[in-house]
């Protein structure tokens, strides 16, 4: 009986298309979960993916209210499905990165004073002054970014501060076009939240502070000081300081759950609220990724998240603060082609099969003597070209390589391009090292070996589906220990393990150190074709 009785604690992810809420027991197994998709169930909204495409093609919005409403409908899905919430000692929570919100002046008052016989949705409606929160996929601010990059001295200038040049959809700049295109409501805003702080301010019934890793994505934070930049704060809007208030590390206890919480739902009056985080640095979390280690998501796009130590921020790619160890940084890059790249390569060169694709790399050497390919079909990111690119071992450009070559080619040319800019970031292997590896083709051993080989570590799989949600959970029991020093690994530790898939090549060490350098060198030619 007593186990039935245990301690509970919530993970929260106010993501872009849907809430969705994990609850774990104190030997960190799922005992619920559930979500409210945005389009479906809140019609009202007329959201597609959860958000509003204007008409500029440019401007991505999200209505506030959506997203409180959500709430309002899940907390009541999960009381319906039996979870007593008077057993949660502690909840967190994260929210798509770089969103903002705005409360209307007197928020706070609401806030505070909320009717447990009325829900959310009701309670709020005059609360903020913009109604539709600007979005990570909004890139309308093209102007606001050069304004800002010319203040802090140039775009690495920038990176040093923050952590990244100025992107279009961090808030920083999201902030300076509201303030330039919406003066009125601006004038009526008392406090601009994070998605993330946004959400722990529902709970707490009063403004959550933002916390350094989620506040690493604003254009805003001194990623080194941790706090405001003050030639940011200046080039955004003046005062800005006092509508953002402090930030502060992503394991703080910001209070408990407001009265309301404990009146409707049965919380109870000790049940913790740790910081809430961005989506990107919850995953972290929800990975487990530690020092040394480096996460590959192998999609549409192919992310790569690093654990760093000494961060050295560049014109691409994203230094944030680590949300599960303040002295630490995690770093962020995307590479735009990834597996509709090797889905086409698969359809030229293995006659659209998987089979004949895996074969391809067994019948190849590490390192392919010599040759190296570049496959940006579309614009990269990182780095920013385009266009197909092969060498032959003598560095000469040349127009086709033979089907399996091109198989490998593309694959180690993908995986040195990561190792490399991950590199440049500050990433370096240790012993101990482990590449996790998640999304669809995590599913190839083949390509995996191949990972394994080009980073020299063994590689590991991981399902992500859930990983925001569940990191956000670990983060809340951990955050009931941060301050006495227990450190997040102590308090994951009994988490499932990772699958190890494949270990590396004895001659891969050597292979690839080598390929690293030539290939860096190709890279520089490739960028000065595209941009000559």
């Amino acid at each position: 009986m007593m186990a039935a009785l245990s301690p509970l604690h919530l993970g929260f992810d106010f993501s872009t298309q849907q809430l969705k809420v994990v609850a774990i027991d104190g030997g960190l197994n799922v005992v619920h979960q559930n979500n409210v998709q945005f389009d479906p169930e809140l019609p009202e909204f007329r959201t597609q993916g959860g958000v509003h495409l204007h008409a500029d093609r440019l401007t991505v919005t999200s209505p506030v209210l959506m997203w409180v409403k959500a709430l309002d409908l899940l907390l009541d899905k999960v009381k319906r499905a039996g979870l007593d919430f008077s057993r949660v000692r502690s909840l967190s929570g994260s929210g798509q990165q770089h969103g903002s919100v705005y409360w209307r002046t007197g928020a706070s008052e609401t806030l505070a004073r909320l009717d447990p016989g009325q829900n959310l949705y009701q309670l709020l409606q005059d609360s903020f002054s913009v109604l539709d929160s600007p979005v990570w996929m909004d890139s309308s601010s093209r102007q606001q970014c050069q304004d800002l990059q010319a203040a802090a001295g140039g775009a690495q200038k920038l990176a040093e501060i923050t952590g990244s040049r100025a992107y279009e959809r961090f808030t920083g700049n999201q902030i300076a076009k509201v303030r330039q295109t919406r003066p009125q409501d601006y004038q009526d805003t008392e406090r601009i939240s994070l998605v993330s702080s946004f959400a722990a301010s529902l709970f707490l019934g009063d403004y959550a502070a933002i916390d350094y890793s989620d506040g690493s994505g604003m254009n805003l934070l001194d990623i080194r000081t941790r706090n405001w930049s003050q030639t940011c704060l200046d080039a955004t809007a003046p005062h800005l300081d006092r509508l953002l208030g402090a930030p502060l590390p992503s394991t703080s206890i910001l209070g408990s759950a407001s009265s309301y919480f404990v009146r409707r739902y049965g919380f109870c009056e000790s049940c913790r609220v740790v910081a809430f985080t961005g989506d990107n640095p919850a995953s972290l979390a929800g990975m487990r990724l530690q020092q040394g280690d480096i996460a590959v998501s192998l999609g549409t796009s192919d992310t790569v998240f690093l654990w760093i130590q000494q961060p050295r921020p560049a014109l691409e790619g994203h230094v944030f603060c680590n949300p599960v160890d303040w002295q630490a940084y995690m770093a962020l890059l995307c590479f735009k082609n990834g597996s509709l790249t090797r889905e086409r390569i698969r359809n030229e060169c293995a006659g659209g099969s998987w089979e004949q694709f895996s074969a391809a790399l067994r019948d190849t050497p590490l390192g392919n003597n010599g040759h190296i390919g570049f496959y940006f079909d579309t614009m990269e990111i990182t780095p920013a070209a385009v266009g197909v690119h092969r060498f032959d071992p003598e560095d000469n450009e040349v127009s086709s390589l033979s089907p399996q070559v091109e198989v490998r080619a593309l694959v180690e040319g993908q995986f040195v391009s990561r190792r490399l800019h991950a590199e440049r970031l500050g990433y370096s292997i240790i012993p101990g090292t482990r590449v996790l590896a998640t999304g669809g083709a995590s599913s190839n051993k083949e390509i995996l070996q191949v990972l394994s080989d080009v980073f020299n570590a063994p590689v590991y799989t991981i399902d992500l589906s859930n990983s925001a949600c569940l990191g956000s959970a670990y983060r809340a029991v951990h955050g009931l220990v941060a301050e006495s020093g227990v450190s997040f690994f102590d308090v994951v530790k009994n988490a499932p393990e990772p699958q190890l898939v494949a270990t590396p090549h004895p001659a891969a060490q050597e292979v690839y150190g080598q390929m690293l350098k030539r290939y860096a060198r190709l890279e520089q030619r490739v960028l000065q074709e595209t941009h000559p």
